[in-house]
């Protein structure tokens, strides 16, 4: 069957289905059902749903095509989620990983589908009450500080990553990035308020920090919660930017996405929910208090992680842009990023001046 936007021949490009069918015939049995759909949420890695007899399952694949080396690395997305599987950090039951690329051309791996409620644009009416929310903030937070605490040594995930120095390359790869951005981007306009973020990031990186797993794009939008109520915090996706560092790190990038009344207007409107702003949700103060209490951290130089969240999102919009300008995307949101951008710039360098506080 096609995608749900009818591009027959992009579906057929994402999975041979009788090739597919063969593997798994001869990895789970027969299967009196068959079927496959392509789901479309999400901006990077590719994910099908698949209908194997009374089995929902879930595949993970890279786009088609040429990727990067180390993006889209579905394999290494399987390893983590596979040694998690007995740890209190809640993620899919892993099935099978696939590196004959005979099968669709592509690695990928087999996951059981986990139903429950991604929180997007909007709370689910079920949620809607002072208790349910204030426990989606409190989930949030309990599941990074469970993944911060992995034991590293008992799930084999103890050479996952070169911890030492990770904040430093962090702010030295996403200079590097604007950097190439910026070679198409600044015939259009200039950004210079990022070129001082930047330069205050390097002054300001923290001397050393803690070393635990991270996710590398922990956010409200990249887990599930349960279908019912209470809200429980049931799946943890999207784990391909997991590696071994710094866990503040993580923890900023989760509390950039976390909105406050007192919060100006959104860098990027059409990206932000804004529905934790409602004064049942936490504040990102309780949520670091929070956090520090479930991981015994200090969340010390808030200002340094807050602002290198933005400015990592900075970065990623500027590349957007830059690949519009050379013909290389149809995406509506690319083109906005010649104003958005700037405003994402404006926002890290108010962190950086205490205006805009936890």
């Amino acid at each position: 069957m096609s995608d749900s936007h009818g591009d027959e021949s992009y579906f057929e490009r994402l999975v041979d289905e009788p090739a597919l069918e063969a593997y798994l015939t001869r990895e789970l049995g027969e299967a009196t059902a068959f079927e496959v759909e392509h789901h479309q949420e999400g901006h990077s890695n590719e994910t099908l749903f698949v209908t194997w007899g009374d089995r929902d399952l879930v595949i993970r694949r890279p786009p088609p095509g040429e990727t990067a080396e180390t993006a889209h690395d579905v394999l290494r997305e399987y390893r983590v989620m596979a040694a998690l599987q007995d740890t209190d950090v809640p993620v899919p039951t892993t099935v099978l990983a696939c590196d004959d690329h005979d099968v669709l051309g592509a690695d990928f791996y087999v996951m059981d589908r986990v139903e429950g409620h991604v929180l997007r644009s909007a709370e689910p009416d079920v949620f809607a009450a002072p208790a349910h929310r204030q426990t989606i903030g409190e989930e949030l937070v309990d599941t990074l500080a469970s993944i911060h605490s992995v034991d590293l040594a008992a799930t084999g995930l103890d050479e996952f990553g070169r911890p030492a120095g990770y904040t430093q390359r962090q702010v030295d790869r996403w200079q590097k990035q604007l950097e190439w951005a910026f070679e198409v981007t600044a015939e259009e306009r200039s950004v210079p308020t990022l070129r001082r973020v930047g330069e205050w990031l390097q002054d300001h990186v923290p001397a050393d920090h803690l070393e635990t797993l991270v996710h590398g794009d922990y956010k409200l939008d990249n887990v599930m919660f349960g279908p019912d109520t209470p809200p429980e915090l049931v799946a943890v996706f999207d784990w391909e930017m997991s590696t071994l560092g710094d866990p503040l790190a993580d923890f900023g990038w989760m509390l950039s996405y976390w909105r406050d009344a007192k919060d100006p207007e959104p860098a990027v409107p059409e990206l932000t929910a804004t529905f934790m702003e409602h004064e049942d949700y936490p504040t990102r103060e309780e949520l670091v208090e929070r956090y520090e209490t479930q991981t015994g951290f200090e969340f010390e130089h808030d200002r340094f992680y807050r602002a290198l969240a933005v400015y990592k999102l900075a970065g990623l919009g500027e590349m957007f842009f830059r690949r519009y300008l050379e013909g290389n995307s149809d995406d509506p949101m690319y083109p906005l990023m010649e104003d958005r951008v700037p405003a994402l710039a404006a926002r890290a360098e108010r962190i950086i001046e205490g205006d805009e506080p936890l």
